[in-house]
């Protein structure tokens, strides 16, 4: 697994210990829900986003390195990816996927490396 995709960068916004639940997500065209889940946990952090009707209720698993900023006194994180990019990507089951090193390796390779 690719740490740094699995990790909050240091300029990015983010302090530990910081609950981003219920936080809005802005893809780099759009908002794309708000984070119903989240984690720290090195080399595994994440978001769960519910996506709402933007792509029919689903949730999409979005890796830590996947977020270009976070602004915690207007409740928003940016992404550094497209709706297009995550709506198309692999297929999120909350009950099977998370903790999931074959479904984060899936995931590493569809989102590639972090973007600035």
């Amino acid at each position: 697994m690719t740490e740094s995709m699995w990790g909050f960068k240091e300029d990015m916004g983010y302090r530990a210990g910081a609950d981003l639940t219920g936080f809005d997500v802005e893809a780099i065209d759009g908002r794309i829900g708000k984070v119903d889940k989240h984690s720290e946990e090195v080399g595994a952090a994440y978001l769960v986003v519910d996506t709402g009707v933007w792509i029919f209720g689903r949730q999409v698993l979005l890796p830590a390195g996947t977020i270009s900023s976070i602004d915690l006194g207007e409740s928003t994180i940016y992404l550094s990816r497209t709706k297009d990019d995550i709506e198309h990507a692999p297929a999120f089951d909350k009950d099977k996927h998370l903790g999931d090193e074959d479904f984060h390796r899936q995931l590493t390779g569809y989102y590639g490396a972090p973007h600035s």
